[in-house]
């Protein structure tokens, strides 16, 4: 069997206490120790100033303009007008106040001016603190806070909550610039409370009246203190260096070069993931790095498709729920072929998946079954596209398999973290024995498992499997004003993420649990909340799912959103003709639910206190709006259990009566 990744160091059994640790894996390229950094790339500075001199004409930074309601085409910024309007921006900066080392919050929807203003902080060494747009004003106040922000760039729909009452931290800055335009009023607000509200034209022309020269940082100074969202708590400023950063990228670039499908500076990629996260911060970093084109979409996400038939993106980036949506959308239109045009989708579809299990690349394994079916497929998502990659959860392997062999592209997983600067594993293109995986370690980054006692994990044992751990040059530096944490997840230089995975016999990482979120229900068995949602999450039923246990109760319950269009199918079968909103009160449809959870429990052999015996039916998908999931779209369970307490309540209420 094939290995994708070197062991260096074998496990060690626990003693005294200490857990039991497996061995020590790294990328084939570092086998032999860590490549040599490239000495003109150590900051993420070096990264932008060095592809403005080797690609000044080459398109950077994509947008489109909203006139009278209607979205026009993409409009470009080269790399060398990106590069003259950072100056100016930078220079404004200190001209403002300003100084190396001072923190500056970018807080609205990914665009150019983001951009520009993470480059201007570069240039100075000032601290980029990017803050979620999706994040609400008591997160914003927190950040602003805690980070001590002296400037923000900001959205000019987002000024109106910087500058309410709530956001008592607003007080602290001396400076807000607008992307855009800041209104009158909202300038007369500003000025209140002490603050100098700019425009982004008054602000250029600051920086052009006092032009000032860069202080560009050194390797080891902090690039940014990026806050997760989190599931629970108040958020965590993870401070990244410069280095870490430009480590990763040029690691990305070494493993690139391994394949014959090279990057090249026609390469476009198509950003809506938020850039306060750091997997499109990583992807955009490293499409500087080649001197190729970043596109933003329009700022709905419900019209992304228009983006893509507009930008014709050769790469996207999503997190599960987004290659889901494009599953079904394609499902969908296969169930509205006629018997005939079906059968045959389904047959091309058998056929090269087969020739691609064998070893054949995407492209060789049937171009007549590209031809006829599945170039379709691929002018859905623009007609260029080369790469699609799945982060932030694991998506599931039906749903990868699917999208393999129907987008004629290479479909792959990664695996990472803020701590980790987004690029801990990632899987190699083509590769069918990967389905399901995270891949095998980044370039410049080690991993192991670590054994986790209460969820019987071993990573000695017939299956190796622990929480994974990480070691290397692309990790944070530690959380910012709190040791204490640092300390929890820092242990021996190793990172503890909290994941738990399993180690394959080819070396490669799958992710198959998770350590947080473990609860242990009143007859002492543990249940970790995750897992189950992504076990369950894969019935056709459930486009949404929250499963929530107590460790007074025995048995577990969920809130389901149903699947639309498996819903109206059930209903038609079975003589309904309500509307879905409807649909979503009838106890049939809820008896319906709990059967198929069921089902899918039977076929994952799951044990019996993991079987869910109570839903509520919600007919709305769990939004950033409510503050129901992060923007990554992962649950937000303390805020869940505080939205559905009355229903959570009502389960049990029946479930006891049930059973008495």
């Amino acid at each position: 069997m094939k290995s994708f990744a070197a062991k260096v160091e074998e496990g060690v059994k626990g003693e005294n206490g200490k857990p039991s640790v497996g061995p020590v894996y790294r990328n084939v390229l570092s086998e032999k120790g860590f490549p040599l950094i490239d000495s003109d790339i150590t900051t993420t500075w070096d990264i932008f100033s060095k592809s403005v001199e080797k690609f000044p004409n080459n398109k950077m930074l994509g947008w489109r303009q909203i006139v009278d309601e209607k979205v026009g085409p993409y409009m470009w910024k080269t790399y060398k007008e990106a590069y003259e309007e950072v100056l100016q921006i930078g220079s404004a900066l200190r001209a403002a106040g300003a100084e190396p080392g001072c923190r500056v919050g970018i807080y609205g929807a990914n665009c150019p001016q983001w951009i520009i203003a993470m480059e201007a902080c570069a240039a100075h060494t000032l601290i980029c603190v990017p803050l979620y747009d999706t994040l609400g004003p008591g997160a914003v106040d927190y950040i602003v806070d805690h980070a001590e922000i002296d400037f923000v760039f900001v959205q000019n729909t987002k000024i109106k909550g910087l500058l309410e009452p709530d956001c008592k931290s607003a007080k602290r800055l001396k400076a807000i610039v607008s992307f855009t335009n800041a209104s009158e009023e909202q300038s007369h607000k500003a000025s209140e409370i002490g603050v100098k509200a700019y425009s982004w034209h008054d602000f250029l022309l600051m920086g052009q009246k006092k032009p000032e020269e860069t202080t560009p940082p050194k390797p080891a100074d902090v690039c940014t203190i990026m806050y997760t969202s989190g599931t629970s708590g108040a958020p965590k400023g993870v401070v990244l260096t410069h280095e870490a950063a430009a480590t990763c990228v040029i690691g990305a670039d070494l493993l690139m070069d391994q394949f014959e499908d090279k990057m090249t500076t026609e390469d476009v990629y198509l950003s809506f993931l938020p850039l306060a996260h750091i997997l499109d911060r990583a992807n955009e970093e490293y499409f500087f790095r080649k001197g190729a084109s970043v596109g933003y979409y329009h700022g709905d996400l419900n019209a992304l498709r228009d983006d893509i038939q507009e930008l014709k993106p050769t790469f996207i980036a999503g997190v599960p729920r987004v290659f889901e949506r494009i599953h079904d959308g394609i499902q969908k239109a296969i169930q509205e072929l006629n018997p005939r045009r079906r059968l045959i989708f389904n047959a091309l579809y058998k056929y090269k998946l087969a020739w691609m299990n064998r070893g054949y690349s995407h492209r060789k394994a049937s171009p007549v079954a590209d031809f006829i079916a599945f170039r379709k497929v691929k002018n859905q998502l623009g007609g260029r596209i080369r790469l699609l990659v799945s982060g932030g959860a694991p998506l599931s392997p039906e749903i990868e398999e699917f999208l393999r062999v129907t987008c004629c592209c290479f479909v792959v997983q990664g695996y990472g973290l803020t701590e980790t600067l987004g690029g801990t594993s990632a899987c190699h293109p083509d590769e069918m024995c990967m389905l399901g995986t995270v891949g095998i370690p980044a370039v410049y980054n080690e991993i192991r498992l670590e054994e986790v006692p209460e969820m019987g994990y071993d990573p000695l044992g017939e299956n190796p499997a622990g929480e994974i751990c990480i070691r290397g040059k692309c990790l944070f530096s530690g959380y910012y004003k709190n040791p204490e944490l640092t300390e929890q997840v820092m242990k021996d230089g190793w990172f503890h993420t909290g994941d738990i995975g399993e180690i394959l016999p080819n070396g490669v990482l799958k992710i198959i649990d998770r350590k947080k979120n473990l609860i242990k229900l009143s007859q002492g068995e543990y249940v970790a909340l995750e897992h189950l949602e992504n076990i369950y999450g894969q019935n056709p039923v459930v486009q949404d799912i929250w499963v929530y246990g107590d460790s007074f109760k025995s048995m577990l319950v969920a809130v389901i959103v149903p699947n639309p269009d498996t819903v109206n199918r059930w209903a038609k079968d079975n003589g309904f003709t309500k509307p879905f909103e409807e649909l979503c009160s009838l106890p049939e449809l809820q008896e319906l639910i709990v059967s198929e959870l069921k089902s899918t429990a039977e076929k994952n052999k799951l044990r019996k206190f993991e079987y869910i015996k109570a839903v509520t039916v919600e007919r709305k998908p769990f939004d950033v709006e409510r503050d129901l999931v992060t923007a990554t779209l992962k649950n937000r369970r303390n805020n869940l259990l505080k939205y559905y307490q009355v229903e959570i309540e009502e389960m049990y209420r029946k479930l006891a009566s049930k059973r008495s």
